[in-house]
């Protein structure tokens, strides 16, 4: 069986509810490897609400899908306040990436509560901002920024991260709408131990079978790089 497209791989998946101090209920998903205990978890924070992003956005639901049985990774993924998807709808209303801040702490609550090992925060565009905006309150090996926009996040949050011991992975299309990889480049120059991860010819939406690969494959050379390279079949 091919691995691509929709495919979902076998994993211990568990519907759960995050709540956050401001008394909101979150839905999600946390998926576990079926043969053995996951010695990494993917903390996943989605793209934009107000344009379509959910926890069902196509990388993010991917690496769920995936994740758990090719690389012994944990993977947690939730929809944010206000936003719905098959699995459901969250409390509340979009918070511009402020109010977020409440629904990743109500993640790591259950991570540290389910005792995941080695948390990783992995944003997508508007998930990037909320991983730099509030990532350095928690207990964290490091953040995955895919795409990043740096839309609203300010130099003074970005800077913050500089010898916080926190790794950082920036994923950057060459053909981004938002942020291309020069620009990044000058951005991220605040953060002298960022890692700059140029993918030529990606786009920010990371369509297609050869970007999605790329993009998990880069998410599994800093969690278990032993695993590599990642199988293109399933038997």
């Amino acid at each position: 069986m091919q691995i691509k497209g929709g495919i979902e791989l076998p994993a211990k998946r568990e519907n759960v509810e995050l709540v956050t101090e401001d008394e909101l209920t979150l839905v999600g998903e946390l998926s576990l490897p079926v043969w053995a205990e996951p010695v990494a978890t993917v903390v996943a924070l989605h793209p934009l609400p107000t344009a379509g992003g959910f926890m069902d956005s196509h990388i993010i639901r991917k690496a769920a899908a995936r994740l758990p049985a090719l690389a012994d990774l944990a993977v947690l993924r939730f929809n944010f306040r206000g936003v719905t998807s098959p699995r459901g709808t969250s409390d509340g209303a979009f918070g511009h990436g402020e109010d977020e801040r409440h629904d990743l702490d109500a993640a790591m609550r259950f991570v540290a509560e389910r005792a995941l090992p080695k948390p990783w925060l992995l944003g997508w565009s508007f998930g990037t901002e909320v991983a730099l905006k509030h990532g350095l309150e928690h207990d964290i090996e490091g953040i995955i920024l895919l795409s990043p926009p740096l839309h609203r996040t300010t130099d003074e949050e970005l800077a913050a991260w500089a010898g916080s011991g926190r790794r950082m992975i920036v994923v950057v299309p060459e053909l981004d709408d938002y942020l291309r990889p020069e620009e990044a480049g000058q951005r991220f120059a605040s953060v002298p131990e960022a890692e700059l991860v140029a993918v030529e010819g990606g786009k920010h939406l990371w369509v297609g079978e050869a970007q999605t690969r790329r993009v998990l494959t880069e998410i599994v050379a800093r969690l278990n790089p032993g695993v590599l390279p990642l199988p293109e079949a399933w038997d």
